[in-house]
């Protein structure tokens, strides 16, 4: 047998290599030893194999340092300030300069995608004028790979790693189908570009069309977010003419008298609701009207923030809390970072019976414009309207009757119709007396008791009564009271109606009470425990709540004794009007041996007050291990933040903590981990803490970090499909996609049991997809075709296995998106089920699928099945 021999040449000698033919390939890469392709191919496959998955490790902690920077960068707020009119202040809140979905989708599917990105283009520089015509991408098919792990391995994971068989739904899911579609539609484009539009070939326009699909694509996505797509948001403007908000008693367009008819009522509710609510109210069962409801105003100005976690920020945490415990430190995710948690939920009272207009023979007689009124507290007074139905004689200047009655119709912009009717007049001086009536509300306390007589000339046919409201600061239940007409003089009569029921709208806010700590430690130089009880959300009226203690480990008692470790109490707090805050000291035995605590609950206040969610404490009467913990996490918070404190925590061991958040010892797990990963760690803590210069820094050597390690990935992987003979094409849809995927995989694991929604777990999977394809891609054969362009060349890419591979992927790929959309329809949710045949059914589907699309994809790249598009 014939034998040529390879030589390897360095600077001071040379290796030589006997290979079987000329055309026989040998293994090479800037990253082998020396000789190293004469060891022996199993011993080299599995080096390359752990040397790969110790990188992977390495990068994995980059891309979490990464994920670090770009949290920092979108969590970035701004001040907004807006004029109120209707409280005639300015109005301050805070907001996230970045919005949810266009951080997910750009910097938050950056970092979690880095790796693939990076891959693909640092392949395509390092073959920047080789002819790539039949060579397989390893950065194309590890991002096609990626994708099919991303969307079938993590969702079959998930769906069956919801606790207590619960239901999760993408709570955003028309961002979710947006994404899909655009996920599909990514490979789609790929597939057209590689086979049937230029086959074979990328032209720059191509290029450029792909890379600006991401910006498109985001745009979209961040449209549909705002309800702006597939016709979610049905228009938020308030028609005039038919609804109006109410405020200080203006009638609606089109009401001849000025004055609201019944069905107004809940309108008034929801302007009492604005003046005290955080969100905002959509009434869309009759009307569609939108109310804004506006922050809580302050004597001078407020603040509002975010109470909801972006689910972008929220999967970072996950992801955060694998990667620690990849490290060697385990840590819980963080729970979200709020000021203050408000629930705030308005009931919309509903009236059934409609206003009763004028009606019958009313021609010389009085009546009200409606039976019914509606007026919030604070208004002062309400305004009423006394109709006498009378035509008034024609004169020379006016050729049409005045309204009269039933000889009136009203038409939509408030204009008024007249009849042709011609009705006698009723001449002379009429005159009618009016009285309020008692009914709920009480002369007095609700409203002023009125009554006197409304004259009416020869050509007048209206009057205007004012009744004057009781504004209490009380808050108290909404009354009744009811207006009358009696005595009508002159031959005039009474029409019906002739009682008006006036219901008083109750406005006044009592607010929401709670502790303002949920825990504090006793005063051990005046053997006290002082806590603040803070009362928000509103400051009017007299308000009482009570308050009692609990035993916890602490024994309480009537008076401080040997047996004694606190004094028990349990009393009643009153909060006076416009008073924020209350104290409530409880004394303690000095002589309490060991952490002991008891808690105090707040209970029972008055009407319509409201116990907020902190409405325990634990109090600790001597040293507390808890709050010391506490103290020890934030510290070790702010000291990770400074170069110091990074070097320290990759240095340290650290072990899992219990329910009760004491740290346990380290396992021999913890260590293992720990010296695995300590190289990378020491690496890591070299990259400049978040704090400096908005994680700029930290953005650009991170990335750094991971392009270094991706270097090496991508000449192992070329190394072990020329060691064992995997192809290129295989190499990248299993081995790569498996370990880029993993800490994905790892931390929408712990999303699906934690979250309360799915989209942490898997909403996120299809824009990460897209973004894969549209930047992936997108920046390689920028600089690929850009480089040919150059030089005059055309930039050829390998078409055949990447066709099939794109095609076989696409087809599961919308079967598994169909499946999550009849599961939502059908099974309530996404993730999870009661029905564990539902639950493993689906997993099973989606695995098999995923198995199926690496078996075709892998035969096909070694022509065992033939097969040709």
């Amino acid at each position: 047998m014939v034998q040529y021999k390879h030589f390897t040449n360095y600077s001071r000698g040379y290796v030589v290599e006997f290979i079987d033919s000329p055309n026989s390939s040998v293994c090479s890469s800037w990253i082998l030893l020396p000789a190293e392709n004469l060891w022996h191919e199993g011993v080299r496959g599995v080096a390359y194999l752990v040397c790969m998955f110790y990188f992977f490790v390495g990068i994995a902690i980059a891309s979490d340092i990464f994920m670090s920077s770009i949290e920092c960068m979108t969590s970035k707020q701004r001040e907004v300030a807006k004029w109120d009119q209707e409280r005639g202040e300015i109005v301050r809140f805070r907001v996230r300069i970045w919005n949810e979905t266009v951080a997910n989708l750009t910097l938050m599917a950056l970092g979690s995608s880095a790796p693939e990105i990076l891959l693909a283009t640092i392949e395509a520089i390092l073959t920047l004028g080789e002819d790539t015509s039949d060579k397989d991408s390893l950065g194309t098919f590890t991002i096609i790979g990626s994708a099919a792990f991303n969307l079938l391995i993590i969702t079959a994971v998930c769906n069956v790693s919801t606790p207590n068989n619960d239901i999760k739904v993408i709570r955003e899911f028309g961002v979710f189908l947006m994404t899909s579609i655009w996920s599909m539609l990514a490979y789609v484009w790929m597939l057209l570009v590689v086979r049937y539009i230029t086959p074979g070939v990328i032209d720059p326009w191509e290029a450029w069309v792909t890379l600006g699909f991401m910006p498109l694509f985001v745009s979209l996505a961040y449209l549909q977010d705002r309800g702006w797509c597939f016709g979610i948001c049905k228009g938020n403007a308030v028609e005039d003419g038919q609804h109006m908000r109410i405020i200080n008693q203006r009638g609606r367009a089109g009401s001849f008298t000025g004055h609201i008819l019944p069905k107004e009522l809940r309108v008034l509710e929801a302007e009492k609701a604005e003046k005290h609510s955080h969100t905002r109210l959509r009434d869309g069962k009759e009307s569609d009207t939108v109310v804004e409801l506006n922050p809580p105003a302050s004597a001078n100005e407020t603040e509002r923030h975010h109470l909801n976690e972006p689910q972008a920020f929220a999967r970072a945490r996950f992801r955060h809390a694998i990667v620690a415990s990849l490290r060697g430190n385990h840590a819980k995710p963080k729970g979200k970072h709020m000021a203050d948690v408000v629930d705030a939920q308005i009931r919309m009272k509903k009236q059934e019976k409609d206003g009763k207009k004028p009606e019958g023979d009313l021609l010389g007689k009085f009546t009200f414009s409606s039976d019914r009124y509606a007026v919030l507290e604070s208004a002062g007074f309400l305004e009423i309207d006394v109709l006498f139905h009378r035509n008034i004689p024609s004169t020379s200047a006016s050729k049409s009757t005045v309204p009269n009655g039933d000889a009136v119709s009203y038409s939509k912009n408030g204009t008024v119709k007249i009849s042709p009717e011609k009705e006698p007049a009723v001449p002379g001086v009429v005159s009618v007396e009016y009285e309020t009536r008692e009914g709920t509300a009480k002369p007095g306390k609700d409203y002023r008791y009125v009554t006197d007589t409304l004259v009416f000339k020869e050509n007048e046919y209206r009057k205007t009564i004012s009744i004057p409201i009781v504004n209490d600061n009380q808050f108290e239940n909404d009354v009744m009271f009811y207006v009358l007409l009696k005595n009508a003089t002159n031959g005039s009569g009474i029409g019906d109606p002739s009682v008006a029921t006036v219901t008083i709208v109750d406005d006044d806010e009592p607010g929401e009470f709670q502790f303002e700590e949920d825990h504090c430690i006793a005063d051990l130089t005046e053997w006290k425990v002082c806590t603040k009880v803070v009362r928000e959300h509103g400051f009017d009226g007299v308000v009482t709540l009570e308050y009692a203690t609990i035993d916890g480990t602490a024994t309480g008692g009537k008076e401080v004794g040997p047996k004694v470790d606190y004094v028990s109490k349990k009393g009643t707090i009153e909060f006076a009007h416009t008073e924020t805050s209350k104290m409530i000291t409880i004394d303690i035995n000095k002589d309490a041996k060991g952490p002991k605590n008891f808690i105090i609950t707040l209970k029972n206040p008055s009407l319509g007050a409201k116990i907020g969610t902190r409405s325990a404490i634990v109090c600790n009467i001597t040293k507390d291990e808890l709050g010391d913990r506490i103290r020890d996490v934030v510290e070790g918070e702010e000291e990770e933040t400074s170069w110091r404190g990074q070097f320290v925590s990759a240095m340290s061991v650290g072990g899992e903590t219990d329910d009760d958040g004491n740290e346990l010892p380290p396992s021999w797990s913890d260590y293992l981990l720990h010296f695995l990963t300590f190289f990378w760690k020491l690496v890591g803590a070299c990259v400049p803490p978040t704090k400096y210069w908005g994680a700029w820094p930290t953005f650009v050597f991170s990335l750094v970090y991971i392009f270094a390690l991706t270097m090496v990935v991508e000449q192992l992987g070329h190394l072990i499909g020329c060691v064992i003979g995997l192809k290129t094409s295989v190499t990248g849809i299993t081995i790569i996609a498996l370990g880029t995927s993993l800490p994905d995989t790892f931390a929408s694991r712990t999303a699906a049991k934690q979250d309360e929604y799915a989209d942490a777990a898997i909403g996120n999977v299809t824009g990460s997809n897209s973004v894969n394809v549209f930047l992936g891609l997108g920046i390689p054969w920028v600089f690929s075709t850009m480089y040919h362009l150059a030089k005059g060349t055309t930039y050829r890419v390998a078409s055949d296995n990447l066709t099939q591979s794109v095609i076989i992927f696409s087809t599961v790929g919308t079967i598994c998106i169909i499946i999550l959309i009849i599961r939502r329809k059908f099974v309530g949710g996404e993730l999870g089920g009661a029905n564990s045949i539902v639950r493993w059914g689906t997993s099973i589907t989606l695995l098999g699928l995923w198995a199926l699309y690496i078996l075709l994809a892998s035969l096909k790249a070694y022509d065992i099945l033939k097969w040709e598009v």
